[in-house]
This record gives structure tokens, sequence and C-alpha cells, in this order.
């Protein structure tokens, strides 16, 4: 385990949950590109439905908060956006499972689009008149990473533009000041909804299982797998007791359905 303080600007390795995020959000990144050049009106009507439009998702594209954070359209907000991905996710990976940064990454992109729904539909709801510029990116789910490195490690140091050695908890409540102030601004609902993806990893790392949601997801699978096999058990056992009756025998058996034996020192059971 690495130490956890001031550190020198350095890449953690580019491995596990990382690894996977940064060449997915690349791979789509250069095949939007690509798409673009060959059919640049049917690669905008796909933008379409996958970028993040709370009208849109109103509307039933309910696909659109899993979609939008792997469109990306400018080359120097894509190249910092995973750069600070690989950065930051790396770093938390060396710490945590590959399920648990996966998890944190996916409730914090999650938790901007509902930031930005929220913020739509109240004011829709109040008669305000509010731009709903498509979200598109990642930013949501690095500004969460962010929180959870601010909160958990603290005192692990970054440097701003490669020369100012900074906090990390310091760095998470600058951006969150920056976004606080673009909420009085022509971006207010970008602004609030990477608040919501920062708010998202808070809780995430708060109520979240150590070794990830998908670990938990598991164990309830094998749980429910296992008793529907002792249910199964349980029914074979009283079908052999109806059977063993009608033969003129009895047997019985536990509420686990295994046999239980007449005589205490009969080793042989029913397992």
């Amino acid at each position: 385990m690495p130490r956890v303080g001031a550190s020198s600007f350095s890449f953690p390795e580019f491995r596990g949950a990382t690894r996977r995020l940064v060449l997915v959000n690349l791979a789509a990144f250069f095949a939007i590109l690509v798409a673009g050049l060959a059919a640049p009106e049917a690669t905008n009507e796909l933008l379409n439905y996958l970028l993040f439009r709370p009208d849109l998702f109103l509307h039933g594209q309910l696909w659109q908060p899993f979609t939008y954070s792997f469109i990306h359209l400018g080359m120097i907000g894509t190249l910092f956006e995973l750069v600070s991905l690989w950065f930051m996710a790396g770093f938390l990976e060396q710490l945590h499972s590959e399920s648990w940064v996966t998890g944190l990454y996916a409730a914090s992109v999650v938790g901007t689009a509902i930031a930005a729904l929220a913020i739509y539909a109240v004011s829709g709801t109040l008669g305000l008149s509010m731009a709903a510029p498509p979200l598109y990116g990642c930013f949501g789910g690095i500004f969460g990473i962010l929180v959870a490195i601010g909160v958990l490690y603290g005192d692990m140091e970054f440097l701003l533009f490669f020369t100012i050695g900074i906090k990390a908890r310091y760095l998470a409540v600058i951006y969150g000041l920056i976004s606080i102030a673009m909420l009085f601004g022509q971006q207010r609902m970008y602004a609030f909804a990477q608040l919501g993806g920062a708010l998202a990893g808070l809780l995430f790392i708060h109520f979240a299982p150590r070794r990830g949601i998908s670990f938990v997801f598991s164990e309830k699978l094998y749980g429910l797998r296992n008793r529907y096999f002792r249910w199964k058990r349980r029914r074979a056992a009283r079908k052999f007791e109806v059977y063993m009756r009608s033969q003129g025998r009895t047997v019985r058996f536990d509420g686990q359905g295994r046999q239980l034996d007449e005589d205490p020192d009969d080793k042989k059971r029913w397992n």
C-alpha cells in the first residue's frame, strides 16, 4: 500500500478499473471522431440520443444518464479529463478494489445526471426559463473521485498546473467553490450537475461497502441461489417422507432437509 501524504507528481500504474475506464472513454472519442468524418449528419443524430438532455430523458430516453459520460467532443477537454481520470482513479485503485473504484465513478456520473434533471424539473415547476444544454463527458465522475480523495486522503498533495503543490482537500474545496460561483452565471445547470456528481461521490464513500457494490450483489446472488437449493432439498425430503409412509416406514427430516436418525448412535445421515 502506498504512503498517503505529500507526494511528487507521478502517474500511478495503468491497470485494472482505471485502464478500462480510460480506454473505453478514449475508444468512444475516436469512434465519434471517425464517424463524424464519415457520416456527419448520422453522427449528429446519434449524439442526440446519447447526450444527456433532461427534456428528452423525461420523454423516455432513459439510457442517457449512462451514455453521456462516454461522449467527448473536444480534443483538449478530452485529454484533460482522461489524464485526470487516470491520475485520480489510479491513485484510489492502489488503496481500494477495482469494483469500489468503478462503483464510485458510476455513482458520480449518474449523480451528475440526476442533479441536472432535478434543477431542470424544479425550474420548470417554478415557471423559470432555464437553458438546458446537453451534458457530455466524464467531468462529474472525476469530480466525485476528487471529492472521495479529498475526504479520505486529504493530505495527499497534487501539483496544480504542474507547479503548485496543494493538498487534495483544498483542491476539492476550490473546485466546489468554483462550481458554486458558476451557479450565478449562464452555466448554472452545468455547475449544479457537477455538484451533484460530487455529492454522489460523497454519499458513495459513506454508504457503499468497502469491497464494492458488485461484491455485495454477487454475495446476494449466491445467497439467493443457496436458499433455492435448500428449498429444493426440503421439498425433496417431504416427498420422500410421503413415499416412505406409503411403504409402511417412517422417516423424519429436520428443517434443512437432513434425515433425523431414530437411533442417536447411528451415524448414517442424509446430508
